[in-house]
């Protein structure tokens, strides 16, 4: 398959805080690549690196062998259109003053620009499990579920070979998220199109991803195929996350040392894991 998104030593910083440290990755085209791991540890930033809302301090971040520039007030490029991000919450990325249909054309357009053919947007509201009529409508007038839908339209509209997926059901209630989620996965299956899948619900992820990489304070402390990292996981961290899982019986609870209080014990566990990752992976 063809490689898409190639990031190599990516680190980024806000001020004197380094939230992502030396992260390395490789997406191919048809793929989803989950990033897991607690809130704070640098998913959302290696995203936004990804994507160009974040200039890394270090590193490279390639798509399709060429470097993203960082977005600025002008018109991003043509062919980086071909990235699209789906983010945690709709109501932050769509307009409210725009009917959902001219908002999903927005997609259709960018798709158009780079000489590629994209449905019609009452289509791909259909696609998303919306009714289509409904481009004439404001998003105010859909649920939040809708609305993430609305996004995921969009983002698909434009025709993107890769979507950067930042939490994108973690808004939506439970009855929703998983139908979400393979409503994404097939759509980005159907479209050949690479996905970079970021969650905390690790329940999703088994379903979703192709492969998984578990972050940990900035840096990737296990990656390896999905049924492979749920079997055999080789970093306490991550048997931690598995075991946080809820169970129908009531097991599944959080760590009694949540990770933020015991780097020492799991700092000194990395790199016997990660030698046997490389070995097992």
């Amino acid at each position: 398959m063809n490689e898409l998104l190639k990031v190599e030593d990516l680190v980024v910083r806000y001020g004197g805080m380094t939230a992502v440290d030396g992260m390395s990755m490789s997406i191919r085209a048809g793929e989803v690549l989950a990033l897991v791991g607690e809130s704070g540890c640098g998913k959302s930033s290696t995203a936004r690196a990804v994507v160009g809302m974040e200039r890394p301090a270090e590193g490279t971040v390639l798509f399709r062998g060429t470097a993203v520039p960082p977005l600025g007030l002008r018109r991003r490029r043509t062919e980086f259109t071909a990235i699209q991000m789906v983010f945690q919450d709709p109501n932050s990325s769509l307009n409210p003053r725009k009917r959902v249909g001219e908002q999903i054309a927005d997609g259709v357009r960018a798709a158009q620009a780079r000489g590629l053919n994209s449905a019609r947007p009452d289509s791909w509201l259909e696609a998303v499990g919306l009714q289509p009529e409904m481009t004439t409508r404001y998003p105010h007038q859909f649920s939040g579920g809708q609305r993430q839908r609305i996004a995921i339209a969009r983002a698909l509209a434009a025709k993107p070979d890769l979507i950067v997926a930042d939490e994108p059901i973690s808004a939506l209630d439970a009855s929703s998220q998983a139908s979400v989620a393979a409503m994404m996965r097939r759509l980005c299956l159907e479209a050949g199109a690479g996905m970079l899948f970021i969650s905390h619900d690790l329940s999703v992820v088994r379903l979703m991803a192709d492969r998984v990489m578990v972050m940990y304070r900035g840096s990737v402390v296990e990656s390896g195929p999905t049924p492979l990292v749920w079997s055999e996981p080789v970093h306490p961290y991550t048997e931690a996350l598995l075991g946080a899982i809820p169970h129908p019986d009531g097991r599944g609870v959080l760590p009694a040392a949540p990770a933020a209080e015991a780097p020492e014990e799991w700092a000194s566990t990395l790199p016997e894991a990660l030698s046997r990752q490389v070995e097992t992976r």
